[in-house]
């Protein structure tokens, strides 16, 4: 008999979530499951939901302005700094995804550093605006069944003369060696999508870190083209996510990380 048109849709089990986890994996999973399983499991398993912090909304507020310019160089109607600004406010005011808790006074010094950091984006013209992209914010998937591997999803910020540019706020200045280790996951990702997608080799990958200082600037990373070793190691590290969903090994990681986490109490809890 089917359900009623009305009826609400029933819940995922756990199972079925853990196939649907095995089946694709996107790079900040694997990331998060190689941080700590207990942590994936609160967020991606048991899908437990925390108010969205003030830092996340100046990053998705700059990142929803980026994206809109990146996709008006694409139709090649580059926007003004006033539609820019336009577009900003908007997605501020955007609290579909959770609305942040603010101490007093914090939003609107928040909302001016986030301006800030793409006011200063767009005036030092880090991509040219009269450029137009290969691709922006394309959802793109790689079958790597041939690997034993689940599909591998993700989507690409911005390809520009077959350079992968991913966009990142950041509260300090970045170190571009320990930027280009702590981010390989990511990085070897969008090459292995670049590649399966286009059939070409991507000519490199760049982090543009808006960096929130009282002098906002831009730090940009480039990394060359992804060698075998670490298209190697990301295959590795995925085999190591199958087995433990496979395994259901959610335990924890303590260490410093652990201070910031929003399942510290949660975890406290674990046994």
């Amino acid at each position: 008999m089917n359900a009623p048109a009305d009826a609400p849709p029933q819940e995922r089990s756990e199972k079925d979530i853990l196939n649907g986890l095995q089946e694709k994996v996107s790079a900040s999973r694997l990331s998060l499951f190689l941080q700590c399983r207990l942590k994936f499991y609160f967020r991606y398993v048991l899908r437990l939901t925390k108010p969205k912090t003030p830092s996340l909304h100046v990053g998705n507020s700059v990142h929803a302005v980026l994206k809109k310019w990146n996709k008006a160089r694409w139709l090649q109607t580059p926007l003004s700094l006033k539609q820019a600004h336009d577009a900003y406010t908007e997605a501020w005011a955007d609290t579909s995804e959770g609305k942040p808790v603010w101490d007093p006074g914090e939003e609107e010094t928040e909302k001016t550093t986030g301006w800030r950091l793409v006011d200063t984006y767009l005036r030092e013209s880090h991509v040219p605006p009269d450029l137009k992209p290969d691709a922006v914010e394309v959802p793109v998937e790689a079958d790597l069944a041939r690997h034993g591997l689940p599909r591998l999803i993700g989507i690409l910020d911005l390809v520009q003369r077959r350079q992968i540019i991913d966009y990142k706020t950041s509260a300090t200045t970045p170190n571009s060696e320990k930027v280009a280790h702590t981010t390989e996951i990511q990085t070897t990702s969008y090459s292995v999508l670049y590649r399966h997608n286009t059939g070409d080799q991507e000519s490199g990958v760049a982090l543009h870190h808006l960096v929130k200082l009282k002098n906002p600037k831009v730090v940009i990373t480039t990394m060359p083209p992804m060698t075998s070793r670490q298209e190697t190691r990301l295959f590795h590290q995925m085999e190591a996510y199958l087995a433990g969903l496979q395994r259901q090994d959610f335990i924890p990681s303590p260490g410093m990380q652990c201070v910031a986490c929003e399942f510290f109490n949660e975890c406290r809890k674990w046994h």
